[in-house]
């Protein structure tokens, strides 16, 4: 025991001044590890250190080429962002979220679209090999929903779903408190939703990304007359100009929503990037399109609330120090 503090006893018994005394220091609880969180895109790699509260205490960020064959660049990103976010603190481990095709088990890429340096990279072992602490990789959509789970809109549900949108497009479920993540399972962004529609990017013809994501939106707004490069929240700033795109915009991402409804219906679904500068009236929409075309079920009429708006990329970094939690 430590005696190192001089306290204030009680008043003497006479009304005089109080003594000083030696009293013991309450004890101190040792710190706990923290949690580490990546996040691998196409350019770029992100980094957080997260407390068992979410608040993240420190981010870096490291890019690369990702027109680049070879996996040098990736590899020194990746380092860079860890050593620069992680050096001289303690971990319990490390939540990796991979964008494209991932292989949990292994903690590797399998592909990513456009990024060739990425295909088969270990992940995994380049940082387990950096950090000397566990290290787990899930599909950046599918994380998120961890990131919901401990941290933000699902926190004690056993059933929701988590959506990741903007240049990003998918879905992560949880579902009877787990987190639905089988082996060769993708986000949902390649559900096909318009027989014979625009070729995707994976060669195939109208997937949910051909017709909800921001390269979707802009299109449009360039089409009607709106400008080059328009944002979610410069066309509902532009008021009734603007309302077609939105209200066909939130239309076409409840067409992938109602597809998960009929399969899992989780119920909740949480709105995260791009979707969060559409605002009330981007949210409403998207819900009321929603549970229109859910069709009749004996489940309560399925929700829709925004992420936090601000920073809603961080949803991928909380879903890192998530998984971190779940594996605990």
């Amino acid at each position: 025991m430590a005696w190192q503090s001089l306290r204030m006893a009680a008043l003497a018994p006479d009304g005089g001044r109080p003594r000083l005394r030696l009293v013991p220091d309450p004890p101190v609880a040792p710190a706990r590890p923290l949690l580490g969180a990546v996040e691998v895109l196409p350019g770029q790699v992100r980094a957080a250190l997260v407390d068992h509260s979410g608040k993240l205490l420190r981010r870096t960020a490291a890019g690369f080429d990702p027109a680049e064959r070879e996996a040098a660049g990736v590899d020194a990103a990746v380092r860079q962002a860890a050593r620069e976010c992680f050096d001289g603190r303690e971990l319990t481990g490390v939540g990796v979220a991979a964008t494209g095709l991932v292989d949990p088990e292994r903690g590797t890429f399998i592909e990513v679209n456009d990024v060739p340096a990425l295909r088969g990279y270990p992940v995994a072992e380049v940082l387990r090999r950096a950090l000397g602490v566990p290290v787990y990789v899930e599909h950046r959509a599918r994380l998120q929903v961890l990131g919901d789970r401990w941290f933000g809109a699902g926190r004690g549900l056993r059933s929701f779903a988590s959506v990741s949108t903007g240049e990003v497009l998918g879905v992560g479920v949880f579902f009877g408190g787990e987190l639905l993540a089988p082996h060769g399972g993708r986000s949902g962004a390649h559900m096909t939703v318009l027989a014979g529609g625009e070729p995707c990017t994976c060669g195939a013809r109208g997937c949910w990304k051909t017709v909800a994501t921001t390269r979707w939106l802009r299109r449009r707004a360039q089409a009607a007359g709106l400008g080059t490069g328009m944002t979610l929240e410069a066309l509902v700033r532009h008021g009734e100009g603007g309302r077609p795109v939105v209200e066909e915009y939130a239309d076409n991402l409840a067409l992938g929503l109602v597809n998960i409804q009929q399969l899992f219906a989780p119920g909740l679904f949480v709105l995260h990037g791009e979707a969060v500068e559409g605002g009330e009236g981007f949210r409403a929409r998207v819900e009321e399109r929603l549970r229109r075309d859910s069709g009749w079920s004996t489940a309560a009429p399925p929700r829709v609330v925004l992420g936090e708006a601000g920073r809603p990329d961080d949803v991928a970094l909380l879903g890192g120090a998530g998984l971190v939690l779940t594996h605990r």
